[in-house]
């Protein structure tokens, strides 16, 4: 039997998801705001002392809201600000493993090439993208896979924001290191950066290569 405490605790859960499930656009904004305010930096042990062990319950809400809105820009950066305090969790692979397996990574991508979408949700895309090139060579090749390396220089060639051009460059950097099988695809994805018309673009594709 669970105690009074566990259950107080399940039941608080039950409350927060509940009102996610029947919460606006507005309301959602204000969830996300307090969500990033007091768990960023958290451990995955104490996102799910913070969840109740039903931290995955929330993570699957706001990947289902990411994939339903990302086009029309609805809360996007918070989405994945949000999304980004479970990936970069310490321990916290199988929050990762639960966004890779609902398309994770292709709506990332897709994100980068969409005209409509403010600069700064493109830059929490592209750090998702670091968090999860650096789990592994596994990961790096599933963003290869993906026609990753592609859709990221482009982005890097069409962006406006020198800030966010480096964040981009630390991302092909990752994918070049320790990712043999797709190596000489961002080597070939950097060299057709030359002779692009940014010119911040090709300091940096220069400086990778």
């Amino acid at each position: 039997m669970t105690s009074i405490k566990e259950q107080a605790a399940i039941s608080r859960l039950l409350s927060f998801l509940q009102e996610w499930d029947n919460a606006g656009k507005v309301a959602r904004s204000h969830i996300l705001d307090k969500f990033i305010e007091t768990n960023q930096g958290k451990t995955a042990p104490e996102l799910e002392q913070e969840f109740s062990q039903g931290a995955s319950l929330f993570l699957v809400r706001l990947t289902t809201s990411l994939r339903i809105t990302y086009m029309t820009d609805s809360c996007l950066e918070k989405l994945l600000r949000s999304i980004g305090i479970f990936l970069s969790a310490v321990s916290s692979n199988r929050y990762l493993i639960e966004f890779l397996e609902v398309g994770g990574v292709l709506t990332l991508l897709e994100i980068l090439g969409l005209e409509k979408i403010k600069e700064e949700a493109k830059k929490e895309s592209v750090k998702l993208l670091q968090v999860i090139a650096n789990s592994g060579r596994t990961y790096k090749e599933l963003i290869c896979e993906s026609y990753g390396v592609r859709s990221i220089a482009e982005f890097l060639a069409k962006s406006k924001s020198e800030e966010t051009q480096e964040e981009v460059q630390v991302l092909l950097d990752s994918l070049v290191h320790g990712n043999p099988k797709y190596q000489n695809q961002v080597y070939k994805g950097l060299i057709a950066l030359l002779p692009c018309e940014s010119p911040k673009a090709q300091q940096l594709s220069l400086q990778t290569l």
